[in-house]
């Protein structure tokens, strides 16, 4: 019997949905909670969201149900899949992983649950390399090692406007060494060990974006190199980063400003963004 595997992922990987269908891969919807109201993070308006964090609302996420994963795996199964490959936000930020693992032992097909160890289009870019795999009938084994590759080698640089909403959260992580620094100083943040990590620190905005994409010029190196830059909403501030970024970077491949997954927001906060460096 021939390969046909599905490959299946969370909205934390922030895929644009163009991509998503042109690839074909399944995203199941973390939740979030704003106030009373719970709901699947992607009908959540973003604007209301951003206005409901800024008054200081109470704001949490919580993982997809189980079952919601048991429903998508079986659909990728009536569809003609004889495995499926899973990959999902750090275990560590996120209970979703078990939620698939769970769902996954109910399956009648193998399904391969992975811990990418990040979140964002680090995870986004693995999840399309491995659905290219995929499409070119490779094996779960080939699609997971595709996934793999993208994740050793993406970044996340992570600019936050303020610690609060990661400390609010609890995902914090090794972060909070940077608590407490004067409001002037702005924290850069990355993913390290499946967790949030300090990266560095620059006095002001300008500074820190600039420095942003210093570290991402870094990270990337003369390789063929896919960029994205995640954000609430795109406003001048990220087609700026674009440009710089072109001027920068030795050798882009792609280059995106996506809307990041209202779940991230929730925990960096307005005025937060991230460029993912994905070399490969």
């Amino acid at each position: 019997m021939s390969n046909h595997v599905a490959v299946v992922t969370d909205s934390t990987a922030s895929l644009p949905e163009q991509l998503r269908k042109q690839w074909g891969v399944a995203v199941i919807q973390l939740q979030l909670q704003v106030g009373d109201h719970v709901d699947e993070e992607n009908r959540f308006d973003r604007g209301d969201l951003v206005a409901a964090l800024s008054a200081g609302e109470r704001v949490t996420t919580n993982p997809p149900d189980p079952g919601a994963f048991f429903w998508t795996y079986q659909d990728a199964v009536s569809a003609g899949a004889t495995a499926i490959v899973s990959l999902h936000i750090s275990q560590r930020m996120s209970a979703t992983l078990q939620a698939a693992q769970e769902a996954a032992r109910q399956v009648q097909v193998p399904v391969y649950t992975v811990d990418s160890g990040t979140t964002g289009m680090s995870l986004g870019f693995a999840v399309l390399s491995a659905a290219r795999a995929a499409a070119a009938g490779g094996s779960p084994e080939r699609v997971i090692e595709a996934a793999q590759r993208r994740f050793a080698t993406s970044s996340e640089l992570i600019y936050v406007d303020t610690l609060e909403y990661l400390r609010r959260g609890g995902r914090i992580g090794g972060a909070a060494a940077l608590l407490g620094t004067a409001l002037s100083i702005k924290p850069l943040l990355t993913v390290r060990d499946g967790e949030v990590a300090p990266l560095a620190r620059a006095a002001g905005s300008r500074r820190a974006l600039a420095k942003l994409v210093d570290l991402a010029a870094q990270r990337a190196g003369r390789l063929p190199t896919d960029l994205a830059i995640s954000c609430f909403r795109p406003t001048d501030r990220e087609l700026s980063l674009v440009q710089q970024l072109r001027e920068r970077v030795a050798n882009v491949r792609e280059l995106s400003i996506v809307e990041a997954s209202t779940v991230i927001g929730a925990h960096v906060g307005p005025g937060a963004l991230s460029i993912t460096v994905s070399p490969g």
